[in-house]
């Protein structure tokens, strides 16, 4: 009858879980046989051009009249070159430099420093310097080296140098040549003061007094006062702790 046929016709119809498990089992593998064969024929498709170019160094793959630029090692590898260049050491130029004042010097002052007419010593703390004075430009040699490197460019220590000069008005009229040993830089600048100042007496006698007055004759008899026993230093003690 109609009813016993809709019965059978209900009952066989599909559950939410069946038809769940029918496109797993039927269409799902149906599409994934779909889309890989598909994608072979789009790959097999492709045509793949190994041509380099030189120009723009690209690879260009085509398809479909379309145009994908890829940057490609080069088929042939740059060779790389490289210059090394040796430099001299500073220290080799300033020995060289030396050598050439030394020179200098001995050419402007034949027989030595003791042979000279114009020599002045000065002092200062441990420092002794004894000063050459010759006509020239106003070029200062300390120890066969210029006296801006020789002092390190102190601007203070090079006007301790050329204060005597300046004061007679000599700056451009002598080169000053200088041999200095023992203390510090500013000890042997001091002390080159004083030996300027005694080689410009021998130049002449007039010179006593603008130098006097600006006190460049004056021997400065400062020095480092010793340590004493049971003193950290000269005269500072240790801290004092009554009990």
């Amino acid at each position: 009858s109609d009813r016993e046929r809709d019965r059978l016709i209900s009952s066989s119809s599909l559950s939410p879980l069946s038809s769940s498990s029918f496109f797993a089992d039927f269409v799902a593998p149906a599409t994934m046989a779909l889309s890989v064969s598909n994608l072979a024929s789009s790959l097999s498709s492709l045509s793949f051009s190994s041509q380099v170019s030189q120009g723009q160094n690209i690879v260009s793959f085509t398809r479909a009249n379309s145009v994908f630029p890829f940057p490609a090692k080069s088929a042939r590898r740059a060779s790389l070159s490289i210059t090394a260049t040796v430099a001299a050491p500073a220290a080799a130029e300033e020995v060289e430099d030396t050598m050439e004042l030394k020179k200098y010097v001995k050419s402007r002052l034949p027989g030595g420093f003791a042979a000279q007419k114009i020599i002045g010593t000065g002092r200062r703390k441990c420092a002794i310097a004894r000063v050459v004075l010759q006509e020239g430009t106003g070029k200062v040699i300390i120890n066969y080296r210029d006296a801006k490197e020789y002092l390190q460019g102190n601007p203070l220590w090079l006007q301790y140098v050329k204060v005597p000069l300046v004061t007679l008005g000599y700056e451009n009229s002598y080169d000053v040549f200088v041999k200095a040993h023992g203390g510090g830089l500013s000890g042997q600048a001091q002390a080159i003061t004083l030996g300027v100042a005694r080689a410009l007496l021998k130049v002449s006698a007039d010179h006593r007094s603008p130098l006097k007055k600006e006190g460049l004759l004056t021997r400065d008899a400062r020095v480092v006062e010793r340590k004493k026993v049971g003193l950290k230093k000269a005269r500072k003690a240790p801290q004092f702790s009554k009990r």
